[in-house]
């Protein structure tokens, strides 16, 4: 939690002005949900400590928040439906987050979930870049984009915003905690991933051993 608590200083420090502490929450995730890859949940965490100290108010911490990504990914959208797959192409040779695999992964998303990515997108770091101009570009129904899109924005800003101000001063305390739970945890789900994983390609090279063995027979036949 080092940094959002650098950047809540940053914030504080060469400002002093709550009014602009509220633009740069809401300009730096706009632009991130814009696809630019920009540090948006970590502007959002470091005001929300900021608001913990009292330094700003908790409320308009999550309006800019949640009207950055609202209008961010509107603004996004509109940029992909306009650009086109090219728009990642190009984008994809200035910046590793769009690599070809990540942008068919994403895709993919989009194809089999429809709207739910743009909700639970939100809360994951390279589908909040991506939300918006991928759904431009594959052309989803805007109202029923704008309607995940600000349903997720304010699903997100308020639940990490309520989240980091209740945590308050006790963040690193707190998040320490947490981390050793998630890595055991991680350790513990990526072992199962793996076990789960080698017996079904162990299964697929049998089926194929299998198939290929019993072709040449019937070919005969």
């Amino acid at each position: 939690m080092g940094e959002p608590l650098l950047l809540a200083q940053a914030i504080a420090i060469p400002t002093g002005v709550a009014v602009l502490a509220y633009l740069v929450v809401g300009l730096v995730i706009g632009v991130e949900s814009m696809g630019v890859p920009l540090p948006g949940e970590t502007t959002l965490i470091a005001a929300a400590l900021l608001a913990s100290q009292h330094h700003l108010k908790i409320e308009f911490v999550i309006l800019a928040a949640a009207l950055g990504a609202i209008v961010g990914d509107s603004i996004g959208y509109f940029i992909g439906r306009k650009a086109g797959r090219s728009l990642f192409e190009r984008l994809g040779r200035r910046f590793h987050h769009f690599s070809p695999d990540r942008i068919v992964r994403a895709e993919k998303y989009f194809h089999k979930y429809g709207v739910w990515t743009v909700f639970f997108g939100r809360f994951v770091a390279l589908l909040r870049i991506f939300a918006g101009p991928m759904a431009g570009m594959l052309r989803m129904h805007y109202p029923r984009f704008l309607a995940a899109n600000a349903a997720g924005g304010i699903a997100w800003a308020t639940t990490i915003g309520i989240v980091a101000y209740k945590i308050g001063d006790n963040a690193d305390q707190i998040f320490g905690r947490v981390s050793v739970g998630a890595l055991i945890a991680v350790a513990v789900v990526a072992v199962v991933l793996y076990v789960v994983h080698r017996v079904r390609k162990r299964r697929r090279e049998q089926a194929e051993t299998t198939a290929a063995a019993t072709a040449p027979e019937s070919a005969d036949v």
